[in-house]
């Protein structure tokens, strides 16, 4: 009987480092539902940046709203980490590398639930056990 508990990275199934990174850039990048998630929060990130450049009113600051609300749950952290080292002057560069770790984060939870949410579905889903 195999009783060692095999997880989606494959800590314990006896995975070469290699191995487990290519797992973790698939989970990250290479489905269909992390790559709209990246999609959208890299779109948003591009309009914001090019709005200044391109709009003249006092609104254009605002778009780099879309972005945090798109990644908001893991960018949550990352804001209130800033508040609390920085007060209320944290620096542009901390925001937007918060956002691209939080889009990374977020698509790689999403990869995650839908490769356990696929093989469940499929009967593929092996149990400890």
């Amino acid at each position: 009987m195999n009783t060692t508990r095999t997880s989606l990275i494959g800590r314990s199934s006896g995975m070469s480092r290699a191995s487990r990174i290519r797992t973790l850039t698939r989970l990250t990048v290479a489905n269909r539902v992390s790559a709209a998630y990246l999609t959208v929060v890299g779109g948003a990130t591009a309009v914001a940046a090019l709005q200044p450049l391109l709009a003249t009113g006092p609104d254009a600051s605002l778009a780099w709203v879309w972005p945090a609300l798109f990644t908001f749950p893991a960018f949550g952290f990352v804001a209130w980490f800033g508040e609390a080292v920085w007060g209320g002057d944290t620096p542009t560069w901390f925001f937007i590398i918060g956002i691209a770790l939080s889009a990374l984060a977020q698509s790689l939870a999403l990869g995650t639930a839908w490769t356990t949410l696929r093989d469940r579905r499929r009967g593929r889903l092996t149990t400890a056990g």
